[in-house]
């Protein structure tokens, strides 16, 4: 039977979680630590909501937001965003720049802010998770396990702005240099009717 339920998915781990009750409903190699890439968002969005109420809060974006490597919303050096505006962009368009500035604003540096993931995720009961960056680059001391990447996300459905971002599927930002319009990387959320996030 297990053999049959594994050859259900070609994913190397997964856990599947009632989100009401937590309980698991299917799980393949669910505690193995592994890299969870841009999945780390999910506690970057988490760690920000815990620590700031004012999500309309002016930014003003730092150089060491702007160039970081994959995914990105091209931030530029002195533009000023909201922390709302930079949540969007991380979740919609996984944007690594996006995760340096919340970083930078939130914990002072991206040593502190990283820092500050890990306490979420031990406040959690996650024993298996360790952040090094905030938005999932590769390093190898970077990692989760299937259950406990799940165990975050309920958690952080459990806030309602949280879950506006990740179901949203467009988000408008307009700045003084420009007016960008973020669409939903997440195909799920068109092609699945019951998809209401989270990320890719």
């Amino acid at each position: 039977c297990a053999t049959q339920n594994n050859a259900l998915t070609s994913a190397k781990a997964m856990c599947v979680v009632e989100a009401a009750s937590g309980r698991v409903l299917y799980e393949k190699n669910a505690d193995e630590r592994l890299p969870m890439a841009s999945t780390t968002k999910i506690c970057t969005v988490l760690t920000v909501l815990r620590h700031i109420d004012e999500l309309d809060k002016v930014v003003t974006v730092d150089k060491q937001a702007c160039g970081i490597e994959g995914s990105s919303v091209y931030l530029t050096e002195g533009e000023r965003l909201t922390v709302r505006d930079l949540l969007y962009g991380l979740m919609l368009r996984s944007g690594n720049d996006c995760a340096v500035q919340l970083a930078l604003t939130v914990g002072g540096s991206v040593a502190g802010f990283v820092e500050m993931m890990n306490d979420v995720a031990l406040s959690l009961g996650c024993t298996n998770t360790h952040f090094v960056t905030p938005h999932g680059l590769h390093d190898e001391q970077h990692y989760t396990t299937a259950r406990e990447l799940a165990l975050i996300t309920r958690e952080a459905f459990r806030n309602q702005t949280f879950a506006e971002i990740v179901a949203a599927k467009t988000y408008r930002v307009t700045t003084d240099n420009s007016t960008r319009v973020f669409l939903n990387k997440n195909k799920l959320l068109n092609n699945y009717e019951f998809a209401d996030g989270v990320k890719t």
